[in-house]
């Protein structure tokens, strides 16, 4: 090669490197690598073939010339030029006989194969073959050449590997981070916001346009707040302590935040710092968890403790006045006297019994999370005209039966369903007001019987129909805070249907009252 040739050659080679370095896209560089083969080559076919990490197995990644159907016949070749059974490698012999075997797939007509290995820091990435159409010699500067070539392709091929593993963990984090329930927000050690996730602008109603860069004054206001935020602990040295390791690496702050629609909402934050090397602040991660439900169930069971508390003190406290009155030495009680007054002890300790009976239950729903029935032929009508005979005595509302004749027994457990149907008319009479009328009755089909409990009572709202069911809940008026009760009737009685496989409704207008249905199959 004349000395002008090898200058064009060389300037070329310098050209078209920095133009292969320059890619971070593997697929780009693996082109452009392949193509600067060809024409330093006079090549006719070139393939570039890279490396698994996972399971060390060498394939095609990019191809010049040959038909895509002879691939996998050649991904087989290259595993075998790749992996020599001989322990000791492969020999120039062999190297030779398997590129003979590529290039008469590929064509017979192709005369030369030049072999040129990819390899990194003593690691090899892949191989870079490029088959010519005649023969000619190839001089030792040549071959330094090609071989400066190969190794500027192989940082090339490294750094867009890097890259594309970075970009696609960095594609997983962001998923991970999108997808989380939590909120979750990233603050520059200036306490501004550099990003926030799906889940954080949904929780304060600040999307991540309009949070990053904005102090975190702007987007976290406290409507009240339990603790220090992360600016006092930041100026208590609360990072540093963490860099040393003299504190906790996590900081909790729970409150109430204002959104940005002016509504509040009950969070608890989780912040960990993020420290370079040397122990500098680097950036604040930040955990968001929306405790509001977790802030109302306290609040019922702490309410719930307390009425039962409530609920279980005034039956004893009677029961215990009237036995008292009752066993007096200095007083002799007529018959119809302490007719009455072991009456109202009666219906005292079967309110107690009653409270009991639905705490347990109860008891037994959450940790089982199922009901076990007793089944057996059960006549529902039978059962409401009892609970009837047994409330009249103990309320001033008129109680009404109204079902037909030949309404039908069904399979079920007949203690849980008196506990339904008591629990509907004790409810209808709380939530009535005196000498106003309820009503109990059913209605049945081929497949199922419907039993109801209609009131004249106050109503209920509709945004609370669906949650008078929940555990230890109160519709929210004034005549619920006059009643007593722990909130626990309609749970229980959802519960039973449920488990006896039927279904609970209500109707509700404010003002006219309510009706709750219960349907059960009588199969």
């Amino acid at each position: 090669m004349r000395p002008d040739q090898r200058t064009q050659q060389r300037d070329f080679l310098l050209e078209i490197t920095r133009a292969i370095t320059a890619q971070l896209d593997l697929s780009e560089v693996l082109r452009r690598v392949l193509h600067a083969s060809l024409v330093m080559l006079a090549g006719r076919v070139g393939v570039v073939a890279l490396g698994d990490k996972h399971d060390n197995r060498f394939s095609l990644r990019a191809y010049s010339g040959i038909s895509a159907d002879d691939v996998p016949e050649l991904n087989g070749k290259l595993q075998e030029l790749m992996n020599p059974q001989d322990e000791g490698g492969f020999s120039r012999d062999f190297l030779n006989s398997k590129l003979r075997e590529m290039a008469d797939l590929i064509d017979p007509r192709l005369a030369q194969s030049i072999a040129m290995p990819l390899v990194f820091a003593r690691k090899p990435l892949g191989l870079l073959i490029v088959f010519r159409s005649y023969q000619t010699a190839i001089t030792p500067e040549d071959l330094d050449t090609l071989q400066s070539f190969a190794d500027q392709a192989a940082i090339a091929v490294n750094n867009a590997q890097l890259y594309g593993e970075i970009n696609q963990e960095r594609q997983r984090l962001e998923a991970i981070l999108n997808n989380s329930g939590d909120g979750v927000f990233i603050l520059k050690p200036d306490l501004s916001f550099q990003q926030v996730n799906r889940a954080f602008e949904r929780m304060t109603g600040w999307p991540q346009e309009d949070s990053v860069d904005r102090p975190k004054s702007d987007v976290i206001v406290w409507d009240s707040l339990e603790s220090r935020d992360i600016e006092d602990a930041l100026d208590a040295g609360w990072a540093q302590d963490s860099a040393r390791g003299a504190g906790p690496d996590a900081l909790y702050v729970e409150g109430d935040l204002l959104r940005r629609d002016g509504m509040k909402i009950s969070i608890g934050i989780t912040y960990a710092p993020m420290l370079t090397e040397d122990g500098r602040l680097e950036s604040i991660i930040a955990n968001v968890r929306d405790i509001s439900n977790f802030r109302k169930a306290q609040e019922m069971q702490s309410v719930f403790i307390s009425t039962v508390h409530h609920e279980l003190r005034t039956p004893i406290a009677i029961i215990k006045g009237y036995a008292s009155t009752l066993g007096r030495d200095d007083v002799e009680w007529d018959s119809a006297v302490i007719r009455e007054n072991l009456a109202i002890i009666e219906d005292e300790a079967d309110r107690l019994t009653n409270l009991v009976e639905d705490l347990l239950t109860a008891s037994k729903i959450q940790a089982a999370r199922e009901l076990r029935l007793n089944l057996a032929d059960t006549d529902l009508r039978a059962i409401a005209a009892r609970s009837v005979e047994r409330l009249e005595g103990q309320t001033s509302h008129s109680i009404v039966m109204s079902f037909p004749e030949d309404f039908p027994v069904i399979p079920g457990d007949e203690i849980r369903l008196r506990q339904v149907i008591e629990n509907l008319l004790t409810n209808a009479i709380k939530y009535s007001p005196e000498d106003k009328t309820i009503t109990v009755g059913g209605r049945f089909t081929e497949k199922s019987v419907t039993v109801f409990v209609r009131d004249e009572g106050a109503g209920i709202p509709k945004d609370q129909i669906d949650k008078v069911y929940e555990r230890f809940y109160r519709v929210d008026d004034n005549l619920t805070s006059r009643t007593q009760g722990a909130g626990l009737g309609l749970y229980l009685v959802k519960a039973i249907v449920e488990a006896h496989g039927g279904e609970i409704s209500a109707k509700s207008q404010i003002g006219s009252g309510s009706t709750f249905f219960f349907t059960l199959p009588r199969d």
